[in-house]
């Protein structure tokens, strides 16, 4: 992996020592300055609230932090044999909205479900990435459920990544830790084992054969996952050449404390990000054979978006 770090050094000009004389004037003043501030809050305390045109004042609530502005940071990791892999962390402020593809679950999806085949022009202002979901249902790696609706069941023991009514989502195993306890489930996708448990590479992301066919039968092909780290941020990881153990491996060198593997294989894995809310869509995995845009237009397959959960200020003089 290749990055740039700009280091910013500022000269610091030495000053001359104070004097002791000097020295004793400041804390002079200084307790002078704490006496009177003392005598005016106990003042203050003791004195009944003003009244203006029938108003009395209150104390004010403490203001709300705001909310961090929704980033994608992407990273490449590269590989001893030369691929990368690629590396997505969502932070600020961001939710998630799992996808009905239209072929896949396609049919088995319940009317009535809001996030449908594509991400609708209403929510396009505030969407900053999308990225692909797990194997088809078919399979049988495990349950699906959106927006309350459950397609097929969910399995216990599977690695779940889950979304809460709140937009926030967590990686774990269905059962054992998963669901969070308190927080009301809106979509579920399962799929398979944990790639990663603890910070650590579990022993399923050593035996890759169980991990699905691949189109040329070998261990290393496209491949995607999904990691949480410890602050609850979702980190996403693809190539287009690549074992699970390397997403694994991946995964945790970002920060990873649980992971999840995705789709496989080149025409499902895709990643689409932007610089910000709304903004032009860019490919997120080297070598990637979906355009940036796909989710946009529409897609046959289930799949995340990654939405703002307010708006981009608009620059100045723009509307």
């Amino acid at each position: 992996m290749t990055r740039s770090v700009t280091r910013t050094a500022q000269a610091l000009s030495p000053r001359p020592a104070p004097t002791i004389a000097a020295v004793r004037l400041t804390i002079g003043l200084a307790v002078l300055a704490g006496s009177a501030g003392c005598a005016a809050s106990a003042a203050g305390a003791s004195a009944p609230p003003t009244a203006r045109s029938g108003h009395v004042a209150h104390p004010r609530a403490p203001a709300r932090a705001p909310v961090p502005p929704a980033r994608v940071i992407v990273r490449h990791v590269l590989l001893a044999d030369g691929h990368l892999i690629s590396v997505a962390r969502f932070t600020g402020g961001v939710k998630f909205v799992l996808h009905c593809g239209s072929v896949d679950p396609g049919p088995l999806c319940p009317r009535g479900l809001t996030a449908g085949p594509r991400v609708r022009p209403a929510s396009r202002k505030l969407l900053v990435a999308g990225f692909n979901g797990g194997f088809k249902l078919s399979a049988g790696a495990g349950g699906y459920e959106q927006e309350g609706r459950i397609v097929t069941p969910l399995v216990r023991g599977r690695a779940s990544l889950v979304i809460y009514r709140s937009g926030t989502a967590s990686i774990g195993i269905w059962g054992h830790g998963a669901p969070l306890p308190g927080k009301s489930v809106y979509s579920v996708r399962q799929n398979l084992s944990l790639l990663v448990w603890h910070g650590h590479p579990t022993r399923a992301s050593r035996d890759w054969w169980v991990w699905g066919a691949t189109i040329t039968g070998g261990e290393l092909v496209a491949r995607s996952a999904l990691g949480e780290n410890a602050h609850g941020q979702l980190i996403y990881a693809a190539s287009m050449y690549a074992s699970p153990a390397d997403l694994a491996s991946a995964l945790i060198r970002f920060g990873a404390v649980s992971g999840m593997e995705l789709d496989i294989n080149p025409e499902w894995v895709q990643l689409a990000y932007a610089r910000a809310p709304g903004g032009l869509l860019s490919k997120g995995v080297k070598g990637q054979a979906r355009p940036a845009n796909q989710y946009l237009t529409g897609w046959t397959r289930d799949f995340i978006a990654v939405m703002a959960t307010v708006s981009a200020p608009l620059a100045p003089g723009r509307r």
